[in-house]
């Protein structure tokens, strides 16, 4: 495969008239790209800081093959490679000059990525990220099932929503996000367009919360979830995502996707229960 297949432009119509159908005909795989350029989409360039995006599609035989986009702010994400696809995008991507600072995708096309990265321009690749992809199956409520019901937060609710999501942050070490809430730029934190589902307790105090991104090519993505400390152990988790689940069904998603922390059995086999099927495992790496 050599380097000249892969087309790059700065104009994200241009890119997604292009590209547009082979993101939305694996929608599940494809979460975090459709999510991310549309973000970079629905944003004017004014809004960014740092280098404008950047957009690439691999063709051949008249069909796209692959996609990749580097952000403003350094992250390149890829849909699935083959290592020689691999390589001859970072070899075509240090021709250019591009410097992405790390880059996340499927678990084999990362590595394969950050080993040509490495090969082509010395820089060292440290991991940093690695999850499993879940998409809902059946979905099935938990049993027991917690007393209290689930409801869409509202523009009321914005300070326990930022709370839990600045709380979620500490206990995850998600520090470009604490940074940007404590900032007061909650609108640039991942968060600042989700949907949020809480669920509230027979008193209607809120226990549990999960967020949601909006319908992207058919598909959601659940994330994150997120329960005080005090109030575990009750199930609260499982019946908001369930809630939250719903939702994005409701709102027309063919395919609902969350990540997990592949180190958490207990998420894990909740979510399994739930519905959830693994389907995928994705991994990140960050370049010197």
């Amino acid at each position: 495969m050599i380097s000249d297949d892969w087309h790059l432009t700065q104009d994200v119509d241009v890119f997604l008239a292009r590209a547009g159908g082979f993101l939305r005909s694996r929608p599940a795989l494809h979460n975090t790209p459709l999510t991310d350029i549309e973000k970079l989409r629905t944003r004017a360039a004014a809004d960014h800081d740092g280098d404008v995006p950047v957009f690439g599609l691999l063709e051949s035989d008249g069909a796209v093959r692959a996609v990749f986009y580097r952000t403003p702010r350094g992250r390149l994400g890829l849909t699935p490679l083959s290592h020689e696809q691999a390589d001859a995008l970072g070899a075509h991507l240090a021709a250019l000059g591009h410097r992405p600072s790390d880059v996340i995708a499927d678990h084999d096309t990362a590595g394969a990525f950050a080993d040509a990265w490495q090969r082509h321009t010395g820089a060292s690749a440290v991991p940093f990220w690695r999850t499993h992809l879940y998409r809902l199956g059946a979905l099935t409520p938990p049993r027991p099932h917690p007393e209290g019901r689930g409801r869409a937060a509202g523009g009321e609710d914005r300070e326990q929503v930022v709370g839990w999501c600045r709380e979620f942050c500490v206990a995850v070490g998600e520090q470009r996000s604490l940074d940007l809430i404590d900032a007061g730029s909650w609108d640039d934190s991942r968060f600042g367009d989700r949907h949020f589902t809480f669920w509230e307790d027979p008193d209607g105090t809120p226990v549990s919360m999960a967020a949601a991104t909006s319908v992207v090519g058919g598909m959601v993505r659940v994330d994150p979830v997120y329960t005080p400390v005090h109030h575990r152990g009750r199930g609260y988790a499982g019946a908001v995502t369930v809630a939250a689940s719903r939702a994005a069904l409701a709102a027309g998603a063919t395919d609902v996707v969350l990540f997990t922390d592949p180190d958490n059995p207990t998420s894990n086999a909740l979510y399994r229960r739930l519905g959830y099927v693994r389907i995928a495992d994705f991994a990140g790496y960050r370049f010197s």
